[in-house]
């Protein structure tokens, strides 16, 4: 088996309990530890405790570079604020901290879920009937101090796991004696919000509540019980009331896992894991989880040929934690030029003392000069602005775009695709954040639906066309403006029409060996559909910047696609003009590419270039380059 160069840290931090490990080799698992959360001020000190209680032997301390971290938590950004513990912290700071090149922070359930596929027949138990279809998607849930959902996706060779927080949408009950725990989680809970989790139930808390309940609803008078007393009383002792608790809370952990099965249409299984169904041994198996499971209606039949299985590997958080941390450094180390940090590193001793302040400053704040503008990275490291360059030039880059291209490689490597709600009461700070999230979110998710052969079919299309004619409405008529702008540069003969009964004069006059760009967000709009039908009676080629399978779509010669759904009832499109923005430089950058170098130099005759001289560098575009003008969106 064969060893890492240095150990590797991991963790799977809960609300309870952070367990620590050493991986040295793949799936080799040392020096193992679980420490009390509540032991210790802040994440910072629980890793501190671990690793000064290292046992290192004979060849002396060695020095982790590379970490992962599985919390119970979402993960958004650089800042970790757990839900059910007070733990909070900065990713990067972290980093810096704990003197780490690498550290992943990860949801503990979305680990779990990257752990699946790795896991061995020994490492699960299948409960009741059903079988697994390969490949197809699996469903994740588990409890301990809360409810942890995730799932997994087949993509092609590989597989993408969901990082949900599918634990607390709306416990719904059953009959007549969950509707009475319910009613006692309202009194007892949160009166004035009414909003009742299946996490405040399906948990180690949620099993005291149900034990309390019962009480209650039986009119009974107990003394209060922990988790673990009412799970050991219920096993050991035959205790009525913790029998009866933990009967309901299986049949509760039943429905969910039901419900998680049809809405993910996880014919893969359901794969359970937390901390207390694996420690109910053969007793869960006889539980009424699986009665339950199946009990779903007219979907009975479907339920009943999905299987369900116990997680009882020791280590399966570990596992998926460290198959992130091993794709990550994968991903790292696969693109050129992107440990730029470690390159600093080693470059230290060559730097002027001015270039070294530079270099201190990128260590230490690495997102932050990521984001800066150069002179107020100049202002932060007490140097000149020309210092700033000759430091990224130092290091092998032809300017501070090309420095931080690689340096935004380096720290990403892969960026989760999520979607943040905004709210009334965000912070301006907050708000940026999240609109940005989303935006890039939204990109990456439009940018892994590209299609190569129908970009390259528009893209003939638009070299071959004798006249191109955008048309768009509403939101998105500047897309077609910049379409038309973008274009006309290249000395193309180009319109853009925003205007319904322009377009249908427009679309009447277009000829065979013309070409008609249809923008639409939702390729529904009769207006629209009424050109493409005029063009292409005329003898013309459609292209359409669409959603898939709209109207729009169908009716198309070509077809790039930009699913994104916003409610333009109550708010701008802004994302989504934003992709259809991108599709176009795509477009444009294509049709640029494969024309007469001669005619891209024409691209720097704009306004802005007279009252320049000086060329200003779109990031990894070099100023040698006639696209670079074109491809920077920002000067």
């Amino acid at each position: 088996m064969p060893r890492f160069d240095s150990p590797r840290l991991l963790a799977d931090i809960g609300g309870t309990y952070a367990r620590f490990a050493l991986e040295t080799g793949p799936g080799e698992f040392t020096q193992t530890r679980s420490l009390r959360c509540a032991d210790h001020a802040d994440f910072h000190a629980a890793v501190s405790a671990y690793l000064q209680s290292l046992s290192w032997g004979d060849a002396g301390p060695q020095q982790i570079a590379h970490a992962a971290v599985a919390i119970a938590n979402p993960v958004e950004g650089d800042r970790v604020r757990m839900t059910n513990y007070h733990w909070q912290f900065s990713i990067d700071e972290m980093r810096q901290r704990l003197g780490l090149d690498t550290l992943v922070v990860v949801n503990d359930f979305t680990a779990l879920a990257m752990a699946l596929p790795r896991l061995a027949d020994a490492d699960v138990r299948q409960v009741g009937g059903g079988q697994a279809r390969r490949p197809s998607v699996i469903g994740l849930l588990g409890a301990g101090t809360g409810l942890g959902v995730s799932g997994l996706i087949p993509a092609g060779e590989g597989w993408i796991a969901l990082g949900t927080e599918g634990g607390h949408v709306n416990f719904g009950p059953r009959d007549a004696r969950e509707m009475d725990i319910l009613q006692f989680a309202w009194r007892t809970l949160d009166p004035a919000s009414g909003h009742v989790s299946y996490e405040r139930l399906i948990s180690g808390p949620g099993l005291e509540l149900i034990y309390r309940a019962l009480a209650d609803r039986n009119g009974a008078t107990v003394e209060p019980l922990l988790a673990p007393a009412i799970t050991q009383r219920a096993l050991e002792e035959n205790d009525p009331l913790c029998l009866e608790t933990l009967e309901v809370f299986c049949e509760l952990l039943g429905t969910c896992a039901a419900n998680l099965a049809v809405t993910l249409g996880s014919l893969g299984g359901i794969y359970i894991g937390g901390g207390i169904v694996p420690r109910l041994g053969g007793w869960f198996d006889r539980s009424p989880f699986r009665a339950r499971f199946e009990d779903k209606g007219r979907f009975r039949e479907y339920v009943s040929a999905i299987p369900t299985f116990v997680i009882t590997a020791e280590h399966a958080t570990f596992k998926g934690a460290s198959a992130i941390l091993d794709g990550q450094l994968r991903n790292l180390q696969a693109s050129p030029g992107s440990a730029i940090l470690g390159q600093i590193r080693r470059a230290r001793s060559e730097l002027s003392p001015a270039e070294l302040r530079v270099a201190d400053l990128v260590l230490a704040q690495p997102r932050s000069v990521l984001n800066d503008p150069i002179a107020e990275i100049a202002r932060a490291a007490g140097v000149s602005q020309p210092t700033v360059i000759r430091f990224c030039r130092s290091l092998g880059c032809e300017g501070l775009s090309d420095f931080k291209l690689r340096l935004a490689s380096g720290l990403t490597g892969t960026v989760p695709v999520t979607h943040t709600q905004v709210n009334t009461n965000d912070s301006m700070l907050e708000l940026g954040a999240k609109v940005l999230g989303n935006t890039a979110s939204a990109i990456l998710q439009v940018r892994s639906h590209l299609n190569r052969d129908t970009i390259d079919r528009a893209t003939e299309m638009l070299l071959a066309a004798h006249r191109i004619e955008f048309f768009a409405l509403g939101h998105y008529g500047v897309v077609a403006q910049d379409a038309q702008f973008k274009f006309l540069r290249f000395g193309m003969p180009c319109g853009a029409y925003t205007d319904p009964r322009l377009q249908l004069l427009a679309a009447d006059v277009l000829r065979e060996g013309d070409v008609a760009v249809v923008i639409s967000s939702g390729g529904r709009l009769p207006e629209l559909l009424a050109v493409v039908e005029k063009a292409q009676e005329r003898g013309a080629k459609v292209v359409a910047i669409t959603a898939s399978q709209s109207p729009l779509a169908k009716k198309a010669d070509v077809a790039l696609i930009v699913d994104h759904v916003e409610d333009i009832a109550t708010h701008l499109p802004m994302v989504s003009r934003i992709l259809h923005l991108l599709v176009i430089d795509i477009l444009a950058v294509g049709v640029a590419m494969r024309r007469n170098p001669d005619s891209i130099a024409a691209l720097s005759g704009g306004e802005d270039e007279v009252a320049k001289p000086a060329r200003t560098t779109a990031p990894g575009v070099s100023t040698a380059s006639p696209l670079s003008r074109l491809t920077s969106h920002s000067r």
